[in-house]
């Protein structure tokens, strides 16, 4: 039987922009591995460790801005590409996951690294495809290239997200030692025309006369990728209408002059009084998820009197419980649509720049409480993130790991508009597993200097993310050891339980010392306060080595910490 329907897929995906290919070690995916392997416009690596691999992935498909493909062989292996797969669908980045499988005649009798794999990921995935077993049938030719093609174009089509190919192989699937393997040059490619999803001029009037209806404006983005088009409509609308303009770190506002980007620290201790005056009218929403749960809270119980939400199609979240208007468009569209419309009263202009100025004023609150704060407060891992994020240099990736260190970012917030950073988390399920190993395919696919921020657990709990033959000259990373889950001692709930310390934080005793020795990258231990400037500097200079910073506190003093963090905001409002 000819594999050269299967050989053509590199040629398909090479020519449909997917360049990068994650190879995962196996035999009954040989006929993939070498078909990406060989193609001279593909770029492969090989990572041995399925769950890492995934994450690898998924964090070359969000540097690049193509869709990344993944390969592994049959059986367990599959479902270990899981985790990655569902935070890119919730994430919505583009995968194009290819497993090797028995025939089906094979499954579920006995045979080795056989299990079920049709529709394994179920509804983590755009769509999921069964290849053919056989190839010399020209309908079998026509359908690997039609599913292939189609599978591409689906994960490119808004929402972008992660799709399956399931590739059953009958033995042999090596070729002869002598065998060259060739492509189809003329392999048809079908195209996927992309929608810009704008705005209508008749649906923009529409807008703009509901808009004069509402004084108290307020937009709240959620996760975004950096978009340079966004950045400017957004910057153009705030100059020309009074709204508040809330964004979490995660939002990458963060060159965009009058974000209010630190609600997550006063709303949770402003009193009643101040959060009635912050109460909008019109809400409007854009993006994926925010970090913030006191801006949730916030917002679910003083509810707006109207809600639009932008998304260019897909299903539609409502985690505010408030939406009353959903509009099909690209923010940057709907921005540049907004900003024009007819100056309304004297009076209600007014009102609406006073509502703005109420969320300004809670802002420099904030800042002021903070910039005293660091002044003075004893040294920890809030203070470390502080000092990394004000030194950070511009035009570099920041990586947020889940639990802690995405909610001290949050906290202390970029304040530099010029630099230029762009930040990722893996937001879309907010799990551990695969922080570190999204940072390493940023790392691999860039240039870039990239920074990791991370706690102990999902540092150690994600350490295959090293376990390859590549070299990381441009990753930094911050290791936060306080040797436990430091935030459940932070949340309600655990902190007073009699288990808390063995079943919640989950106490450990590692450190990266050995594991730096192990792959050879530089250790630098910061244990005091006086050191921070020499180790910072160290850190910083990009020298063809892989550093990882580590600084071993003890949890009830990073606790302590940010208890005082917490009370010095409260007394602000005393004053």
């Amino acid at each position: 039987m000819s594999l050269q329907p299967i050989y053509d897929i590199a040629e398909i995906c090479a020519r449909k922009k997917v360049n990068q290919v994650v190879l995962c070690p196996g035999s009954r995916c040989a006929p993939l591995t070498l078909a990406f392997s060989r193609h001279d416009k593909i770029k492969t690596r090989t990572f041995s460790d399925e769950r890492s691999a995934g994450f690898v992935a998924l964090g070359i498909a969000q540097q690049s801005g193509n869709p990344a493909a993944m390969v592994c062989t049959s059986g367990t292996a599959a479902y270990n590409f899981s985790p990655a797969v569902a935070e890119a669908f919730f994430a919505q980045t583009p995968l194009i996951i290819f497993t090797a499988d028995r025939p089906a005649e094979w499954i579920a009798q006995h045979d080795g690294q056989t299990i079920h794999q049709q529709n394994i990921f179920g509804k983590h995935v755009k769509q999921s495809y069964q290849l053919p077993q056989t190839y010399d049938h020209t309908d079998d030719q026509w359908a690997v290239n039609r599913i292939v093609n189609e599978a591409i174009n689906l994960a490119m089509q808004e929402p972008k997200g992660p799709v399956h190919i399931n590739a059953p192989f009958r033995e042999p699937f090596y070729p002869d030692a002598k065998e060259k393997i060739t492509y189809t040059k003329d392999a048809r490619i079908v195209e996927g025309i992309q929608n810009f999803y704008t705005i209508a001029g008749d649906q923009a009037d529409q807008l703009k006369r509901d808009w004069t209806k509402y004084s108290k404006i307020m937009v709240v983005a959620g996760q975004h990728d950096y978009d340079n088009n966004l950045i400017a409509s957004l910057g153009s609308f705030m100059q020309s209408q009074p709204a508040a303009v809330v964004g979490d770190i995660i939002s990458n506002l963060n060159s965009l002059e009058g974000v209010v980007r630190h609600a997550d620290v006063f709303l949770p201790h402003a009193p009643d009084d101040v959060k009635k005056s912050l109460r909008p009218d019109l809400l409007i929403t854009f993006g994926k998820s925010v970090i913030s749960k006191s801006l949730k809270l916030f917002l679910r119980k003083y509810a707006p009197k109207a809600h639009w939400h932008i998304q260019p199609t897909g299903v539609v979240a409502d985690p505010f419980q408030s939406i009353t208007k959903v509009i099909h468009a690209n923010p940057s569209s709907f921005f540049d649509s907004i900003q024009v419309t007819e100056k309304s009263k004297v009076f209600e202009k007014q009102k609406q720049s006073n509502f703005q100025k109420l969320w300004e004023a809670e802002e420099h609150r904030a800042e002021r409480t903070l910039k005293d704060f660091f002044s003075k407060e004893a040294f920890g891992e809030l203070e470390l993130v502080h000092e990394v994020l004000r030194q950070l240099p511009p035009l570099c990736n920041l990586h947020l790991a889940n639990s802690m260190s995405v909610r001290y970012a949050n906290l202390v917030g970029l304040n530099d508009p010029k630099k230029n950073i762009n930040v990722f988390a893996n937001r879309g399920t907010s799990g551990i597993d695969g922080c570190t190993s999204t940072a390493v395919g940023h790392s691999l696919s860039n240039e870039l200097p990239n920074f990791l921020i991370t706690g102990d657990l999902a540092f150690f709990y994600d350490r295959n993310a090293f376990w390859h033959n590549y070299s990381l000259p441009n990753l930094r990373i911050i290791l936060l050891n306080n040797h436990g889950g430091i935030i459940f001692k932070m949340i309600d709930g655990p902190g007073s339980l009699a288990e808390t310390d063995e079943y919640f934080v989950t106490r450990q005793k590692l450190n990266a010392k050995k594991l730096c020795e192990e792959f050879e990258f530089d250790h630098l231990k910061l244990d005091n306060k006086r050191k921070i400037k020499n180790t910072l500097k160290d850190f910083f200079e990009f020298d063809g080595a892989t550093k990882i910073l580590e600084l071993e506190t003890a949890l009830d003093l990073n606790k302590t910490i940010f208890d005082n963090l917490k009370q010095k905001i409260k007394k602000s409002y005393e004053l």
